[in-house]
């Protein structure tokens, strides 16, 4: 065995080797562990589908890599990865699933997916074997497939042998230590005894400078041994496979296989099987399984059936497919599936440790194998993926997480495999959970709420009296029953004054010594003075956007910085291993996560400083908030009544307002505070979705959206807050990107029934693709959609008309000047 490597990949399922072999080709010397054999883990008992359909633009890419990769693997290894490009036909029994397709199209025109439109009479008409009178009509995808899962993991592993990986069996890593450049990785060997899998007395110890782990539903096992968080907890998976079907053998005999089928909307997939079918269902109450680890004894082994279970789905596949009626069960599998409270894999860096790179909770593993190694690949050689694989990465997840909730919110995942996945969906499961104080006190006024990184956070204000499941019966593809409620809230903060609950905000201290040094080096801004603001990025070694801050100088080398509620962790890891790389060159930083000792709330409308004005203590309240005594973009410390601010001048609505930053503790004296004063001005409760449609009234970029890893601030059009006298990380790198697209808001005369989500394909008017949209809504100050995008350099420019596509039509938009809103602040910086 080898014991010095640069890349040790640990995990021999079809991730695993995926990763391996794309590691290898991109020349790094690699090495793969596995305690027991290749594909020994859930790839074994896989049912090997390759469902390019995602609804995420980052997985959509790893998918079509993968299928696409799959297909090449035979002519390089001479091995049949057992691929059979049958197609995949995702059935809709209703509009509403429909409405779903044509989003979900939009998604894949950006990403290059090929797909195609079928009406029930043509589906009919192509496979007759299927029951369509009670169809809307199907997406089809003939590119895809299904994959006999063991034979293109071994065609993998053949390809990464080829390219010079080693691949040890049985061979069980036992831990891990970081020696400050490389990982002294602890492995016993493991042998057969009796039918279990036990340790020897041999042992090594492998000298890696980076580890991948792919450890499937040994992931519990692994955060253990590197003692971190990682909330992949398989579930149960049921599947069963009939007899032959004479009817479809019959058709067969004229025909080619039969491709995969999808009933979306009863839950499950069928497919062929040498002349029968398997039904694969995503049923309810599939429990978690391993939630402190996999037993010592459960190798290549299954669970207890539960046909139960599935037995809705078992006479659903019977009514789609009549002539399976009659047809009996020869097998029937029962295992263990990898999830993540959100579906999604974990793909990236781990949290808090060097070199070390997590492949771990891939429920669609076996799609996913190929393109999470090519692109993981690019992440570890490369510094960067050339997609944003932010949506992916493993600190999504707070440290609060718990193996409680972990388990149940993958259950949840499970059972939502085949849910509706409204754009406006807000799942249930372990909620509430984080919580401001005045939750309470909002959910009584009639708050419907979101969940971000575990908070509470109100998305729109529907009617006091709303029954359980209002918001639920509320979403849509098209504009819900929400809209209307987020309409009249976006017009308080435009007519009078509107209250948001920012609580979920990052919030960080940076200071001490070598603060000041660190931070100017960590951003792209210049600094702040004391008492000032700033808007300002911290970069990839790439030069891509990796982080946007709101950093407030408290003092000379004291700084508190607001980032995005959804990234705190995210953001928080960077930060720390930033500053840690970087003491020894600027001296002494400290950093502190003080992100739940400090409420949010944010005030903004033409009426907000004179509710402010009736609650300030000050020797001379009337000029208190004024421009000269507080102007934009500057910090104070006041006082509402009895509670002590930090209060930020700035607004991401682009009205008159201020972010007031106050002791958590305090909060619900505060809100009581606010809203009796603000009845004098008309006060409103405000919640995210309103506050989405505003700050694109004012091209304000949101990280995830306009900002992330796959641009630079340059391309999302931010030269302003790029200050390239300074040296700064990533600064070069940017420069050498220069500007592949860029960044635009556009107005759009869209459907009378629906507004963009961002997701959607933008074209000239020639029907050119040049770009998509990152950000869609609807504008109250212009009464008509509104997106932000990216589209060719050539093309962004005020004027230029383009088509947006939305339900398979296209729909004319134009892009306008940089915030269409407001463009010279008139408002923001209004005087009182």
């Amino acid at each position: 065995m080898k014991t010095e490597v640069k890349a040790l990949v640990v995990g021999g399922g079809a991730v695993g080797t995926g990763i391996a072999y794309h590691l290898a080709k991109r020349g790094w010397d690699t090495m793969l562990l596995e305690r027991d054999e290749l594909t020994s883990g859930s790839t074994w008992h896989a049912a090997g589908l390759l469902p390019l359909f995602n609804m995420g633009y980052a997985t959509t890419h790893i998918h079509k890599y993968s299928v696409d990769f799959y297909k090449s693997l035979e002519a390089e290894t001479g091995l049949d990865a057992g691929f059979f490009v049958v197609g995949n036909l995702r059935m809709a029994q209703t509009q509403e699933r429909m409405d779903e397709y044509m989003l979900y199209s939009t998604t894949a025109e950006t990403a290059g997916v090929y797909h195609e439109f079928l009406s029930p009479a043509e589906i009919k008409d192509r496979w007759p074997l299927v029951r369509t009178e009670d169809l809307k009509g199907a997406l089809f995808h003939p590119q895809d497939g299904y994959i006999n899962p063991a034979d293109v993991t071994m065609a993998m592993a053949k390809g990464a042998r080829q390219r010079g990986v080693t691949i040890e069996r049985k061979w069980q890593v036992d831990g891990y230590r970081w020696m400050g450049d490389h990982w002294r990785v602890s492995v016993t060997r493991m042998e057969d005894r009796g039918g279990n899998l036990l340790p020897t007395e041999d042992r090594e110890v492998i000298r890696a400078e980076h580890v991948v782990t792919a450890t499937g539903n040994h992931a519990q096992r692994t955060a253990k041994l590197l003692g971190i968080k990682i909330p992949a907890i398989p579930v149960e998976h049921q599947y069963i496979v009939t007899e032959q079907d004479p009817a479809l053998v019959q058709w067969r005999s004229t025909n080619p296989q039969h491709p995969v089928l999808r009933d979306a909307d009863a839950k499950w997939y069928v497919r062929e099987e040498r002349g029968g079918w398997i039904l694969g269902p995503y049923e309810r109450n599939a429990p978690a399984r391993f939630e402190y680890g996999v037993p010592e004894s459960f190798r290549a082994d299954l669970f207890p059936l539960d046909l139960d279970r599935i037995e809705v789905e078992y006479m659903s596949m019977i009514h789609r497919l009549p002539s399976s009626e009659t047809v009996g069960l020869k097998d029937d599998y029962n295992g263990p599936i990898c999830y993540t409270p959100d579906g999604n894999p974990l793909v990236g860096p781990a949290p808090g440790l060097r070199n070390m790179w997590l492949a771990e909770g891939f429920s669609f593993g076996i799609t996913a194998a190929g393109g999470t190694g090519h692109y993981l690949a690019q992440m570890m050689v490369d510094g960067e993926a050339e997609i944003d694989m932010a949506s992916l990465d493993p600190k999504r997840f707070g440290n609060w997480m718990t193996t409680e909730y972990a388990a149940r919110k993958n259950e949840e995942a499970y059972e939502h495999v085949f849910i509706l996945h409204h754009p406006d969906e807000e799942r249930p499961a372990c909620r509430p959970l984080r919580t401001s104080p005045a939750y309470d006190r909002q959910k009584s006024r009639g708050a419907q709420f979101g969940q971000v990184n575990g908070w509470e956070r109100p998305i729109y204000f529907g009617p006091l009296d709303a029954p359980e499941g209002f918001d639920h019966d509320t979403r849509s593809f098209r504009r819900g029953g929400w809209w209307q409620y987020a309409v009249d809230e976006a017009k308080a903060i435009r007519e009078t004054v509107g209250m948001i609950d920012a609580t979920a905000f990052a919030k960080h201290r940076v200071k001490g010594p070598g603060a000041t040094a660190f931070l100017d080096w960590f951003t792209t801004n210049k600094l702040p003075k004391v008492g000032r603001i700033n808007l300002t990025y911290a970069l990839t070694d790439a030069g891509t956007t990796r982080t946007e801050y709101t950093i407030v100088r408290l003092a000379e080398d004291d700084y508190y910085l607001v980032s995005a509620g959804a990234w705190a962790d995210y953001d928080g890891d960077f930060l720390r291993k930033s500053v840690e790389d970087m003491e020894p060159t600027f001296g002494r930083i400290e950093v502190q996560d003080v992100t739940t000792q400090w409420g949010v709330f944010a005030l903004a409308g033409p009426n907000s400083r004179a509710l402010l004005s009736a609650v300030i203590k000050d020797a001379d309240p009337e000029s208190a908030l004024s421009n000269k005594r507080f102007p934009w973009l500057s910090a104070r410390r006041i006082e509402l009544g009895m509670c002590p601010v930090q209060a930020i001048r700035v607004a991401y609505t682009g009205e008159l307002g201020w972010e007031l930053h106050h002791p958590i503790e305090m909060q619900n004296y505060l809100f009581d505070l606010l809203m009796k004063a603000g009845e004098a001005h008309g006060l409103k409760l405000v919640g995210a979705r309103a506050q989405n449609w505003l700050r694109q009234e004012k091209s304000y970029r949101a990280f995830g959206n306009e900002l992330g890893r796959d641009a630079t601030p340059l391309e999302a059009d931010l030269p302003r807050f790029v200050d390239q006298e300074k040296d700064f990380r990533g600064k070069a790198a940017m420069q050498a990107l220069g500007i592949r697209s860029k960044c635009v808001t556009v107005l759009i005369d869209g459907p009378a029934d629906a507004d963009p989500w961002g997701r959607e394909a933008l074209y000239t008017e020639g029907g050119e693709k040049i770009g998509r949209l990152t950000s869609g809504g609807y504008s109250v100050a212009f009464g008509k959609s509104i997106g932000m995008g990216y589209i060719r350099p050539d093309l962004a420019v005020p004027g230029t008309k383009l088509k947006v596509r939305m339900f398979r039509e296209l729909f004319d938009a134009v892009v306008t000047e940089d915030s269409p809103y407001d463009p010279t602040n008139a408002r923001i910086r209004q005087d009182g």
